[in-house]
């Protein structure tokens, strides 16, 4: 296994430890992280976008005139798609765009995403939080004595609390907990900071 340095939460170091090559240290896999990304964007949209058909726009009813002797085109509602005003033909409905996609994809583009930024030197592992109290200030001086910048993704326990609320109002920060890491927010982050407690290992059952 490969090691990086263990840090309290003002930089300092607290010794090292070890990261799971089997999460850490593959060989990333572009084209299954491409994919899963795509389908976890496309499961984000709303698909509520939706047009009349010529049977559900208002009026229409009656013929606007008669078959023959006008020397006008038959028509038989002027709600026809062909008309101003008239129903939209093969326009979209409310759709779900959600695509079912195999866990164990899923899982290799974690541990891609995981591994592309560890190789990068972009994962950070500190000892523990620790916030007494709920305090934004104390999370942005954190931030800056651990030497990150740019977009930081946390992943920090569910009931820390007080973590939680200390980075709510940080722009550039995103929290997590260890069962809603995703490929996704590792790759539009540019770190990925874990706990001991919630750095991922082999033989660790993912959160439900």
């Amino acid at each position: 296994m490969g090691s990086v340095a263990l840090q309290d939460r003002n930089g300092k170091s607290a010794g090292s430890i070890d990261l799971d090559q089997n999460i850490f240290g593959i060989e990333p896999n572009v084209a299954v992280m491409h994919q899963v990304v795509t389908a976890q964007l496309a499961a984000r949209r709303s698909g509520t976008q939706s047009t009349k058909t010529r049977s559900e726009v208002r009026g229409g009813g009656a013929k606007p005139w008669r078959q023959k002797g006008t020397g006008r085109a038959r028509h038989g509602s002027i709600r026809s798609p062909i008309w101003r005003g008239g129903g939209v033909a093969l326009g979209p409905k409310p759709r779900s765009y959600a695509q079912r996609t195999p866990k164990k994809m899923i899982a290799l583009a974690l541990r891609s995403a995981l591994s592309d930024r560890a190789a990068d030197g972009k994962v950070l592992v500190i000892d523990s939080w620790n916030f007494e109290a709920p305090s934004t200030k104390e999370a942005r001086n954190s931030l800056t004595k651990l030497g990150t910048h740019g977009r930081v993704l946390i992943v920090a326990d569910s009931e820390e609390v007080n973590t939680w609320k200390s980075f709510a109002n940080l722009p550039m920060v995103h929290t997590v907990s260890r069962g809603e890491l995703n490929a996704y927010d590792i790759l539009v982050s540019d770190w990925v900071i874990f706990t001991k407690e919630t750095l991922p290992s082999s033989n660790q059952k993912e959160e439900k």
